[in-house]
């Protein structure tokens, strides 16, 4: 665990450094992926250039919004104060959220099948997700629960996390689970040509987010009526998924119907 690395004689902050890495290697498979399915490069930067500004802007306010109390708004007017909250702070659910917004919205603008981008790619963001984890666990941002089991973790000075205690590896379980969900994703889309994908990845992960942040112990993530925000976000994500794919069957089967009478 350090929050820096040393390399070539550069002191580099780790959590960058991991998800930079991700960034990277979701890059490179995905010019692989799309060289194989015959999809437009130029329209894929496009999309991931707005995806990576509406995740920015879309963790950041997720973050003032869940912070507030905590976020001494009397000093924003000081410009180092208000650059230093601008870096550090990123809910990954504002992240996803602002991304997909974004991504769709520049489809529109742009005259992109963004849909067809998503589907053949979307298992990228577990895998990209996976390594950031990896990141989070180096710095001791997004730590565990108190725990002395297999696996137990302990942080040193000057991490994130809390100091000298035993602590559940929230960070690289959610890392594996990510990884395996990636995997999983990738398999059923070459084995079964599997069309929901978008809609795999979002129920499985708002599944995964929702039982983890039970070993998570970071106070930063705010709670309502007991459950946190990631919690509150899963729900409604999963419920989302589940009335569109229900509303999306009905209105197919009620045109259907029609065409035939």
């Amino acid at each position: 665990m350090h929050l820096y690395i040393n390399l070539f004689g550069l002191t580099i902050p780790s959590y960058g450094l991991f998800i930079t890495t991700g960034v990277i290697l979701a890059n490179i498979i995905a010019i692989i992926v799309l060289k194989k399915t015959k999809q437009d490069f130029d329209n894929f930067i496009i999309l991931e250039a707005y995806c990576f500004l509406g995740a920015f802007i879309g963790a950041k306010l997720v973050y003032l919004v869940v912070s507030f109390n905590e976020i001494d708004w009397s000093s924003i007017k000081d410009f180092y104060s208000f650059n230093h909250l601008m870096q550090s702070g990123f809910v990954f659910y504002g992240g996803l959220i602002g991304g997909l917004l974004f991504v769709f919205g520049a489809g529109k603008v742009h005259k992109i099948q963004t849909i067809e981008y998503m589907r053949n790619l979307t298992f990228l963001i577990p895998f990209a997700h996976s390594i950031g984890r990896i990141g989070c666990y180096m710095a001791g941002c997004c730590y565990g629960i108190p725990y002395d089991g297999p696996g137990a973790v302990i942080f040193p000075q000057g991490s994130f996390a809390i100091p000298g205690v035993k602590l559940f590896p929230v960070q690289l379980v959610e890392s594996a689970l990510l990884m395996i969900l990636a995997a999983l994703i990738l398999a059923l889309q070459l084995k079964l040509k599997w069309h929901y994908t978008i809609e795999t990845y979002l129920v499985a992960y708002g599944v995964i987010r929702f039982f983890l942040e039970y070993y998570r112990y970071d106070e930063a993530r705010g709670f309502i009526a007991g459950l946190s925000t990631s919690q509150w976000i899963s729900i409604l994500l999963i419920a989302f998924v589940i009335a569109y794919n229900v509303a999306k069957k009905i209105k197919l089967k009620i045109n259907n119907t029609a065409g035939k009478t």
